[in-house]
């Protein structure tokens, strides 16, 4: 059975008005802060968190700290499958693109593409596949091929016409380090991402970003508490300039201030030897409203859609295609 994947990118502001579309997975940091009634009050304070810290961090030439603003657009990317004269259309990834507005220069600069990361397919792997796998174990254990259909589908999403014809670089995506691991600062320290941080076992998140092709390193920025994951294509250090770096690292710390105030938001930075923990009780709230159960719960929802909707109907197609797909 023939089958031809094509994509289509949308592109939405992401600011106080933000609503999710009816396409956004809403464990999506962005999508889930724009709900409820705190919903605009959300909007505007992370909004002002990502400019504050990128002016903290781009400080030169910078007196009153109020010299740059950081724009983000959501970036949708929906896979059309055509198999046998048929097409259909589905939700694969969305991340966030940067831009910066200088206000002393009156002109704005390109970020980086990548940021949050949110997958549909992520979620059936990680909250249905992975626990159904694991039910009756006494020992967890990953499926075989376990994200190699999730890694392939992205790369053949980046490596497409449709991203080129977006986008000059590739992604770069900012997570949290993993509860799971132990990290250990290094003597390596770079002028905008900061020390880092290195770990002796990569952690399943760090796998599975593997099966997409990623390299990951870990930083953490001048007055942050704690390193950042940074999964990339290439040499992270000299193929982003310093601002496309800012731009991420005041994004994403933001959000995770919000997601994981125990880590991030700690009132004391990590240490030499640093395992990160969601029970550290020494930590800041902001004032933005989070349920991170409800995240949790409809993780498992949406995993159990694309199950349903993607997985079962093309099973036999996609098996196929990704085990004859090389970039």
């Amino acid at each position: 059975m023939s089958v031809e994947f094509t994509f289509n990118i949308k592109k939405i502001p992401f600011n106080e008005d933000y609503t999710p579309s009816d396409s956004t997975r809403l464990t999506t940091n962005f999508a889930n802060l724009a709900r409820g009634e705190h919903r605009q009050e959300n909007l505007r304070n992370v909004l002002r968190m990502i400019d504050n810290r990128f002016n903290s961090l781009a400080h030169w030439d910078n007196p009153n700290g109020d010299r740059y603003s950081v724009g983000v657009d959501i970036i949708s990317a929906e896979m059309t499958i055509r198999s046998e004269g048929e097409n259909e259309c589905f939700p694969l990834i969305e991340v966030l693109n940067n831009s910066i507005f200088d206000r002393k220069d009156d002109k704005r600069i390109q970020g980086i593409v990548g940021n949050n990361f949110s997958s549909y397919v992520r979620d059936y792997d990680f909250s249905v596949l992975l626990l159904n796998h694991n039910k009756d174990l006494s020992e967890f254990r990953t499926p075989d091929r376990f994200g190699d259909l999730h890694g392939n589908l992205f790369k053949c999403f980046i490596t497409s016409e449709c991203y080129k014809a977006h986008f000059r670089k590739m992604p770069v995506i900012c997570l949290s380090v993993s509860s799971n691991r132990t990290y250990y600062r290094t003597r390596n320290h770079h002028p905008v991402l900061g020390v880092e941080y290195e770990q002796r076992e990569f952690s399943l998140t760090d796998q599975y970003f593997g099966k997409m092709g990623m390299k990951v390193r870990y930083f953490m920025p001048e007055n942050a508490s704690a390193p950042l994951a940074f999964y990339f294509f290439g040499d992270l250090l000299s193929d982003y300039s310093n601002m496309e770096l800012i731009s991420t690292i005041s994004t994403m710390e933001s959000f995770q201030k919000i997601y994981r105030p125990e880590i991030y938001n700690s009132n004391s930075p990590a240490a030499d030897c640093y395992q990160p923990s969601l029970k550290h009780q020494d930590h800041s709230v902001t004032r933005i409203v989070y349920d991170r159960e409800e995240r949790s719960q409809l993780a498992i929802a949406q995993g159990r859609f694309t199950e349903e909707s993607f997985i079962k109907p093309y099973q036999d197609v996609l098996e196929q295609w990704s085990a004859q797909y090389s970039v």
